[in-house]
């Protein structure tokens, strides 16, 4: 598989997986894509997810301790944030902010596991979550504004109203775009980084650049998150 120009990306588990049968490469070319292993590793991501919080759900204690303690401590503080910036409105939001987060950083993560590759290295995934949260923002609006939602596109000043219902679709219509690139991008040059820091000193190039990514990745699934309830934030808003 190419990489940057050539680069071998040194993918393992997932090729090995859909060498099995080669029922890979026929769901590929049946699809006409290159590539499935994005798709592959976001699964796994899922049922990683989804096992931890079965395993979670199945030993809750009223004193949290261990896996439940730091389940508790992600989802408190998003909690605490988003309260914070959008009121008690913006609890009906947790689920789809606090999975957002948490799955990004999982994707993000899985990118460090030798073998493994980052979903979100590949442009399709962070395209999607984009899409999906454009959609259920402007959904949000239009729910509680209705026709009145339009106002949010005006801009503050009356007669600079024809102006704006140019500019604000437009500015809306770049969001999927920016959050999209900004993820994809920041992963998949931290990704190049790391398998050529592999390739010139295995031990002493990558062991320093993982402590660096392993916070990188966080603040870009964090940026996503955050960027999420803004928008949200916009569209429960009064518009002035």
């Amino acid at each position: 598989m190419g990489f940057s120009g050539g680069l071998p990306h040194p993918l393992l588990y997932m090729d090995m997986l859909k060498s099995i049968g080669h029922w890979g490469t026929q769901v590929e070319h049946a699809l006409g894509v290159q590539s499935i292993n994005h798709v592959l590793y976001m699964w796994l991501v899922m049922a990683i997810i989804l096992g931890l919080g079965l395993m979670v759900r199945s030993r809750l204690q009223l004193v949290p301790g261990g896996l439940q303690n730091v389940f508790e401590t992600i989802i408190g503080g998003l909690e605490d944030f988003v309260v914070a910036n959008l009121g008690e409105e913006g609890r009906q939001f947790m689920p789809l902010l606090c999975t957002i987060f948490i799955f990004i950083l999982g994707m993000n993560w899985l990118g460090l596991v030798p073998g493994c590759d980052a979903p979100t290295a590949n442009i399709n995934t962070p395209a999607a979550m984009a899409i999906i949260v454009f959609c259920f923002y402007q959904f949000v609006g239009m729910k509680k504004w209705g026709f009145g939602y339009i106002k949010h596109f005006m801009g503050p000043v009356g007669f600079l109203a024809p102006l704006m219902l140019i500019l604000e679709p437009i500015s809306h219509l770049a969001r999927p775009l920016s959050l999209t690139l900004r993820l994809f991008g920041n992963i998949r040059g931290e990704e190049i980084v790391l398998i050529l820091m592999f390739f010139l000193a295995p031990v002493l190039g990558s062991l320093p650049m993982y402590f660096l990514f392993i916070l990188a990745k966080t603040i870009q699934a964090f940026i996503f998150f955050m960027l999420t309830m803004l928008y949200l934030q916009g569209a429960i808003e009064h518009a002035h």
